[in-house]
This record gives C-alpha cells, structure tokens and sequence, in this order.
C-alpha cells in the first residue's frame, strides 16, 4: 500500500510541474471518471494537442482492485467537421492493478477516445476504450473503458 501511495503521489506531483512549466492550452483539469475503472481522472495540457493523462480508480472487474494508470495523449481537432472543439485523442501509457497479491498486475495501455471542450467553461467531456496489455506477472490482454468530465484550472 505504501507503493501504491507514493506512486500516486509522484505521478500527482510531476503532473503538476509539468504542466506548470510547459505551454498550456486549457490548464490541469481534475473530475470523475465512470467505467471499469470508476474514480478520478486528471488531465494537464503540455501543448495545445498534447497532455498527460492520469487516473486513480477502483477497478471491479473479478475482484476490486485499485487501479493507476498515466497516459501521455495527443489530440486532433480537425477529425470531426464542426465549429465546437470536438478532439479525438489516442496516446500510450502504463497501469498499475492492485488488489489481493495473486491479482497484482503491471501493463501497458494504448487509449483512443473522443472529448468535448467547451466554448464558455473549463469543463470537458470524454469517452474513451483503452486496450492494456498486462505484462506482470503474465502475459493477458485486457480492456477499459469510461465516460468522464474535468473542471479546468487555468
């Protein structure tokens, strides 16, 4: 458990020095994401089409585990033909699974997803499927989704 809280802690905190120092385009963001996995879901903009993306949730698929992951996200906004701000967005990343022992798992995950920004609010909408290729303690594919929204901080 002390692992897992100070890795929480460091991914938190580089988060926020990062998108502190570097060029922003809509801030650091915090909310709620609901899926497998359910929790909390933070974003910091590095550029203005990339971010780092950060979740820290309980998983309840099997058994209930709790679940890290990061992920380092890129977004097109011309995918979608319209005058809102409508990104698809796709990146790579790590998770971290833990619960009883035995169902300790370690992976990598890929993310595609779709979000909406709004015009007059620091507040997005997001969906988004992410494959996890678990590496530890075996080999096994896996699979997470989620719907979610952010408060932004400017």
């Amino acid at each position: 458990m002390k692992n897992i809280i100070l890795a929480t802690s460091v991914i938190v905190c580089l988060l926020l020095v990062t998108t502190s120092s570097l060029s922003q385009d809509r801030g650091f963001g915090i909310g709620v994401i609901v899926g497998e996995p359910t929790g909390i879901s933070m974003k910091g903009w590095l550029s203005s089409t990339s971010a780092l993306d950060v979740g820290l949730a309980w998983s309840f698929a099997k058994e209930t585990s709790f679940h890290i992951h990061g992920d380092y996200l890129l977004h097109s906004f011309n995918v979608f033909k319209t005058q809102e701000r409508i990104p698809l967005y796709y990146g790579i990343g790590g998770r971290i699974k833990t619960g009883r022992r035995e169902d300790d798992r370690v992976g990598l995950r890929m993310v595609v997803g779709i979000g909406y920004i709004f015009r007059d609010a620091p507040v997005d909408l997001f969906v988004e499927v992410a494959p996890i290729l678990d590496l530890a303690p075996s080999t096994d594919f896996r699979m997470n989704a989620g719907l979610g929204a952010r408060f932004f901080f400017h």
